[in-house]
Parts: C-alpha cells; structure tokens; sequence
C-alpha cells in the first residue's frame, strides 16, 4: 500500500506482542492487548488499511478476528455493530463453549446480539457487563483476538457506549482493538471521544504525495502516462487515494490518452465523479439498476439481495441484472452469507443522497413494511419509520411503540426514546397520546431520571388524560424518579396532591403508600412524631385490604419504629407481617416495579439494626442474585452490593464490606455524580476505613466526594450528619466534632429518631466532649444507654456499655465492659466485640490483673484480625507484648 508502511508496520508489531512472537514466527503466550486508532478524512484509506491488518491478522499471525463496520444507516439500529463482531464467532463454537463463553448472561447478551429473542426489560449497564464478560471468556477460547471496526464515527451508541467502556480491558486481556474513524464526531458520540483519548497509539492518515500518484496513474493507465498528466491528477484528487481510483476509472471510461494536452479535461471529470448527482447515476446506471441501488443504500450493510429488490419491486430477474450491472460499475461487491456490500462507503452516500427527498421517504415507508414481511421485525424496521414523513398514521404509531418495547427489551433505551418521540411527532390519536407521552417518560427512568420527570408531568397534564391505573403508575415513577434525583420533598408532595384527587381503593391507597414511603426517607421533616401517627393509623385501617397494599405499608411501619429506637421485638413482628410462608410478599420482590427496590432494602436494614442478620443476609443475597439475573447491573445492583456492604460491616467482616463498598462505587460513578447511592456507598466505606484502622484514607474519601454539609435531602446509610461528626473526631478536631454532632442529635431528636444503632450521635458525643467536661460526656453516655436498653438488641446495649466505660474511671469500666463483651458475643456485631474484649483487656491490666488481661487481648486480637481490623488488632498486640 502506498505510503501506509508506517501504520502497516504499527499494526504488525501490535500483533506480534498479542501473539507473543513477530508475526511470521511460532507464537508464543498471548499477551496483552491495546488499542490501535486509524483517523482521516473520508477516501485516504482507511477502509483498504485495515482491510490489509484484517489479512494478515487472521492469515500470517493466525489470530481470531471479529470484524465490524459502522453504517452511516445505521446507527439508529442498536448493537449494530456488536452484532457484526459476535455473530460470527459465535457460530464457530461448539455447544460447550458457547456454554462457557455466555456463562450465565446468555439471557441478557442473547437480545442484544440476536441470538436469542428478548424477555422482559435489561438495564443497558447488564448488557455492557454481558458483554464485557462474554469478550474476556472468548479472549480465553480463542486467543489471541483481534477486534476490528471500520468506519467508527457510524457506529450505533449502545455499540459505541459498550466498546468506550471496554476498551479500558484490553490492558488486561489477549485482545486488540483496530478501530478506524473520519474526524467528523456527531453530537451525541460522547464514548467515541472517551475511545480516541484512551487509544494507545493514534495515526492521521494523509493525502498521497505526487510519486504516489504518479505510481498509481502509471499502475492503472500504463508506464507511458506523461508527468504532467500524473502530476494533473494528483492536483485535481488532492492525493486522496479513493478519489484517485474513481478518477481513474472514468479515465479508462472515457478511453482518455494520460497524455499533457488531455489534463485539461481531468477537473471535470473528478468534479462529476466526486459528487455524483441523480442525473449522473441515471447516465451512469439507467433507471431500473439505480432504484436497486437506492434500496440497497437503505440497508447500508449487510444487504441481502432479495429485500432490496422487495423495497424497489423488481423481480428476480431484474434483480439479477441490476447486481450484475451494480458490480460491474463497482458500486456493489460480494459479502458473505450472499449480501452485497457497497465497494465504499463514500459511494453508498452519493448513492442515498442522490434520491429526491419523496422518493427516500417514501422507500423508507416501504422498507419499513417489507423488512417485517421478511420477518426481520420492528427493531429492525424501526430506524426507517424514524425517516418516514409524519402522516397522523395510527399503525406507524402503534409499530413505533412495538418497536420502543422491543428496544427496551434488549436494553437500548435511547432507541426506544427515539421512536416514542417520533410516534409522538406523528401524531397519535388524542385518546392515545397521554399513554404514548407516559411510555417515552418510563423509557428512561433506569438511565436518565430528568427526562423522565419531564415527560410524565407531561403525561400526567395531557387531556385526554390518563386511564385511572395509569395515572397511578405514573405519578409513582414520577415520584421515584423525583426521588432519585434528590428531590425527595417534592416526590411525596406529588404523591399526596394525586391521592387527594383519587377516588379511594388500590390505586388512592398505593399513593398514600407512597407518599409515607417518600417522606420517611427525607433527611428532614417538618413533623417526624405527627408522620409515625398517621403511619400507625393508616396501617391500622388498612387490615384486611390488599395484600401488596398492607405489606407495604407494614415495613413502613417496621422502618419507623427501627429508626425510633422502639423494641427491636415490635419491629421484627410488624415485619413478620410483611412476609408470606417466611419470604417478603411477591410485591416486595427486588425486580418488582411495583414498589421499586427501596421496601425491600429497609425491611432487611430493619432486621439488620434488630441483630436478625441471618434475615438481612437472605434479603440481601436474594438481591444481588435477581439483579444479576436480570441484568440490571447499574444502580440497582450497585444498591444491592451497597446493602451488603452495609451488612458485613455490622457484621464485623470488614474486608468483604470494603469490597462490596467499593463495587457500589464503581456502580454509582458510571452512573452519574452526587446520586444516592454514591452517598450510600461513600458514607459506609468511610465507616468500614475508620473501622479497619485507616483513618486518613477515610477521611480523604469524605473530602474527595465531598461527604460534608449540605448533605442530599436523601436520608443517608449511615446517618451523614453523625457520620460526619465522627470523621472529624476521627481526624483530631473535637471542637467541631462537638458541634457536628449536637446539629446531628437535633435534628433526630425532632423527628424521634433515636435509634443508637443508626444514629449513634449520643456515644461519639459523648467521646468527643470527654476531654472538655467529663460530666457532660457521662450524662450523654447514660442517654446512649437508655437508648440502646430501649431498642433491646445486644449490638446496641453492648456498644452502648462500651462507650459508656471509656468515660468513666477504672473502677467503674471493667464491670461495665465484662457486660459489654457479655452482650456483644451474643449480637452478630462482631468488631464491635473486638472492641469491647481490647478495652476490657486494657482495662484489666490497669487493675492489675495481668491473667485476665491476656485472655481477654488474647481474643481481642484474634477476633480484630478475622474481622480485618488492622489497627485495632495492632494495638491488642502492643498491649500483650507490655504484660
């Protein structure tokens, strides 16, 4: 190739280190993988370049390439080009190994690949991980993996957004990426900057210089072809090597001499050729040959003969002939499995943008009708009943919503939006158009929670308005949507202005559900104690109504009381009478949208704060399963690891918690900054950092998200404001810790909150006044314990013990602490215990009972070890060695 040796030679070398050994040698162990970037602009070769690293790739190196290409129609076709790298490769493997590639995420890759037919509806972030997962198993089968994408800047957006975000595994993994792209971003290609930035090596592709030109005039025309004329043709082409070729051939066309007095004549000529109007290709191909091609510009890629000559109604016959008269004019090529492919993709644009504007429209209509007779279906129909001419069609309507459903089947929200905006732009019918606004408005509520408050208020204001069940579902993701985006006030406040306007049954009652629900998990309220009335009372009535209604509003009431520090026995009862045969009722399921994921979270939070954290971990564990079943690895199974993070934190397991913690991190960055569940997720990581012993790394996670005052109107796990006092106690500012925390105890103390488990503002008060007035500190701790005896659990009354004793003298603390060791090896609070047994051994050897000091160092030291508390388990080790 012509002054491609430097990009030959880079992509060689790529090769080889994937492959372990120089290409042309025995391979050895496959090694890792990178990123290779071929840009330019259009027609300087980037096609016939990796055309090239394609061959001698899979040929000369004997490695397994997935290959795509971007179609410039099709990326309003989601996973496009997924489908192109996967479907081939997946077609090599035997049953086992299709087995082990897709393990268990066949269910959530299958839709998107086509392999299989969706069920239900996956979360775009489960389908990147099925495929991230499905990528790293087919590095191991078939290493090394060359994966290549031609013409990048078209690719579809789920395509894009997934190999943006894998890109980043190829460090790791036997796979190369060769990606080629034109210096034209759309808008929204956002993941095609993220690639370009994180290509290991780019290369500008640039126009030939005259010698090269000249070599190709003289390839093609003959040796004789005069310099000037050589020379002529470079100026004309600008050295663009696609642009030379199509010169050329009209050259020959026009039996043109490559002689001085005939350049005159070569500016036209690649004038006419570089921008083909309709009157060139009816000269060029005649009429019957020229729909053929404009149908099969409407396919882009992969065009299977027999559909395109449907879309232009030509027989067999005339179809055979106008492929025959399409390849000889090298407009078409063969492709495998029989498609036809356009020989460039510059010739696929002149031939689409030659078409009148009614004639693509109306091909796009007719397109649309022939690929469902194929049986190919609505996602694939669907991106030509975007370009079709709004017409007040009802079954372009109904097709556009079939198709957003399937859309959402397969994870691709934003095509689905797409066709609801466009079915709304048809438009529908005046009874069908407040429904169709509520689909568009949910179609986003997994991805994009302000456009979907947006549209379902829109919804909500359409007349015709709304069926009655409708309206109800509708308020309600409005709500959740309001909810997470931090506007917890205004989601209750909409819930209660809709059920005052809902005749009573089901549907008044799940609003009235759900503005109890909104507002008990705001981090303020007007009237905390006048809320947990209403709460009893609405529970009371509602004995005996509907099942999902009573179980619903029954872990309400558990949450309330466990956040009020009531009996932890009265909690756990009114929670039993959310369960069914001793499982939450189905309408508490985790990927159960009636209620959303945040019922059940409390109701295992609920049993966690109550020491039944065999019930929590079930809850917890049978959440991280439904979510991984069912694909919905973004916030919801970021959630998930959050709950269970929050569970081995309590439990004392403080290395699995940090791990956990950090994947509801992970999770909740890819999402979008400043969400709750990045709150969660930071708020008990610092407490699981402090608890390990690595008090500056806590501290600079709080001060990296910013984990301080204002904290989110969200009600945060654990309490943030308590939280936040104990960082600063932890970092050496007591004063302000002091403060913190009496802010904290005021404004929990309003709402009658006074669980010492969740909030536990009084005991680390109580600490960070000792210094400054010891009689104070004791009258806090006392208030703590009263608190922890109230609730009941040996978690609570143990750590309140604890604390209790570190501000009281020797005489006192060891009987106190021999009750607290009592008490916590009983609870499931196992650093909590560790705690209790070093200070107890402390305590001990100040009186003077060395024995008993070393027994008690002896377990505290084991247990801090096995819970990962380092420090602590450093300074049970210092006291031993001082005995």
């Amino acid at each position: 190739m012509h002054e491609r040796e430097r990009e030959l030679r880079a992509a060689e070398e790529a090769v080889g280190s994937l492959r372990g050994a120089p290409v042309g040698e025995p391979p050895g162990a496959p090694g890792a993988g990178g990123i290779l970037l071929y840009a330019g602009r259009p027609g300087l070769g980037k096609t016939a370049l990796l055309a090239e690293v394609r061959r001698s790739a899979a040929h000369d190196a004997g490695c397994t390439v997935l290959f795509a290409r971007g179609g410039e129609r099709r990326r309003n076709d989601p996973f496009h080009v997924v489908r192109q790298l996967l479907r081939p490769v997946v077609g090599t493997l035997s049953d086992a190994e299709r087995q082990e590639a897709f393990g268990s995420w066949g269910d959530i890759v299958g839709p998107a690949v086509g392999l299989t037919p969706p069920a239900g509806r996956l979360d775009p972030q489960g389908v990147r991980d099925g495929l991230d997962f499905v990528l790293a198993r087919l590095a191991r089968l078939r290493a090394p993996l060359v994966l290549m994408v031609d013409d990048l800047h078209w690719a579809d957006l789920e395509s894009l957004g997934w190999l943006a975000a894998f890109a980043v595994h190829t460090r790791e993994l036997p796979v190369l990426l060769v990606l080629a792209h034109r210096d034209e971003f759309a808008d929204d290609a956002a993941p095609l900057h993220q690639l370009v930035a994180r290509a290991g090596t780019r290369y500008e592709l640039r126009p030939l210089k005259p010698a090269s030109v000249a070599d190709l005039v003289r390839g093609r025309l003959g040796k004789a072809a005069e310099d000037a004329f050589c020379r002529e043709v470079w100026t004309v082409t600008g050295g663009n090597p696609f642009e030379t070729a199509t010169l050329l051939r009209r050259v020959l066309e026009q039996d043109l001499a490559p002689v001085e007095e005939n350049s005159g004549r070569l500016r036209p000529l690649a004038a006419e050729a570089r921008g083909m109007t309709l009157r060139g290709w009816l000269d060029r191909l005649g009429a019957g040959t020229l729909q053929f091609a404009w149908a099969a510009a409407m396919l882009g890629t992969g065009i299977r003969p027999e559909l395109a000559a449907a879309i232009c109604a030509q027989g067999p016959a005339a179809a055979a002939r106008s492929v025959g008269e399409l390849r000889r004019h090298r407009v078409l090529t063969d492709a495998a499995d029989g498609r036809l492919e356009f020989v460039h993709p510059l010739i696929a644009t002149s031939v689409y943008q030659s078409m009148p504007a009614a004639t693509r429209t109306a091909m796009h209509g007719v397109a649309a009708t022939e690929i469902q007779n194929a049986g190919q279906g609505l996602l694939a129909a669907s991106r030509h009943l975007l370009e079709t001419v709004p017409d007040g069609d009802h079954e372009t309507v109904a097709a556009l919503r079939g198709a957003a459903a399937e859309h959402l089947a397969i994870g691709a929200p934003d095509a689905a939006r797409r066709c609801l905006r466009r079915a709304m732009s048809e438009p529908p019918a005046d009874e069908e158009r407040a429904e169709v606004r509520y689909e568009l408005g949910c179609s986003s509520l997994l991805t994009d929670p302000a456009a979907t408050v947006d549209q379902l208020r829109l919804a909500l204001e359409e007349r015709p308005g709304l069926r009655p069940e409708l309206r109800v579902d509708a308020t309600f993701r409005l709500a959740q949507a309001l909810a997470h985006s931090n506007h917890l006030g205004e989601a209750a406040r909409v819930c209660r202005e809709e059920a005052l306007a809902t005749p009573p049954g089901p549907g008044r009652q799940r609003l009235d559900v759900a503005h109890f629900m909104f507002t008990a998990f705001q981090a303020r309220e007007d009237d905390g104690p006048a809320r947990s009335r209403s709460l009893a009372r609405f529970a009371s009535a509602l004995d005996g109504g509907e099942r999902s209604t009573v179980s619903a509003v029954r872990v309400l009431h558990c949450w309330d009381l466990t956040l009020r520090g009531r009996p932890a026995t009265e909690a756990v009862a009114t929670a039993d009478l959310a369960l069914e045969d001793g499982r939450p009722h189905r309408s508490l399921g985790w990927t159960n949208t009636l209620w959303g994921f945040e019922l059940p979270g409390v109701l295992g939070i609920s049993y966690l704060y109550a020491d039944r954290a065999d019930r929590a971990e079930a809850l917890f564990d049978e959440a991280v399963w439904a979510y991984q079943v069912a694909g919905w690895s973004g916030a919801h199974l970021g959630f998930a690891y959050c709950l269970m993070g929050l569970l081995r934190f309590r439990q004392g397991n403080l290395r699995e918690a940090e791990d956990f913690l950090r994947r509801a991190l992970r999770s909740a960055e890819r999402i979008a900054p400043g969400i709750p569940l990045q709150w969660f997720a930071v708020g008990v990581l610092a407490d699981t950092l402090l608890a390990r012993g690595r008090t500056d790394e806590a501290l600079a996670l709080a001060r990296k998200y910013s984990f301080e005052p204002p904290f989110p109107t969200v009600m945060v796990l654990p309490d943030a404001p308590t939280l936040h006092g104990r960082l600063l106690l932890a970092g050496g500012d007591p004063a302000g810790a002091r403060v913190a925390l009496t802010e904290a105890g005021a404004l929990l103390d309003t709402r009658g909150w006074q669980n010492p488990v969740w909030a536990p503002w009084t005991g680390h008060l109580a600490l960070a006044t000792l210094g400054q007035d010891r009689a104070r500190a004791r009258d806090l701790a006392d208030e703590a314990l009263r608190r922890a005896e109230r609730t009941g659990t040996h978690s609570a009354v143990g750590s309140a013990l604890r604390v209790s004793a570190a501000v009281r003298g020797d005489a006192e603390s060891v009987e106190l602490l021999e009750e607290a060791v009592r008490r916590l090896a009983q609870s499931p609070a196992a650093y909590e215990h560790a705690i209790a047994l070093v200070d107890l051994g402390a305590a001990l050897r100040r009186a003077d009972r060395g024995e008993e000091a070393r027994r008690a160092l002896e377990r505290g030291l084991e247990l801090a070890r096995t819970c990962g508390a380092d420090a602590l388990a450093e300074r049970a080790r210092l006291a031993l060695a001082g005995l």
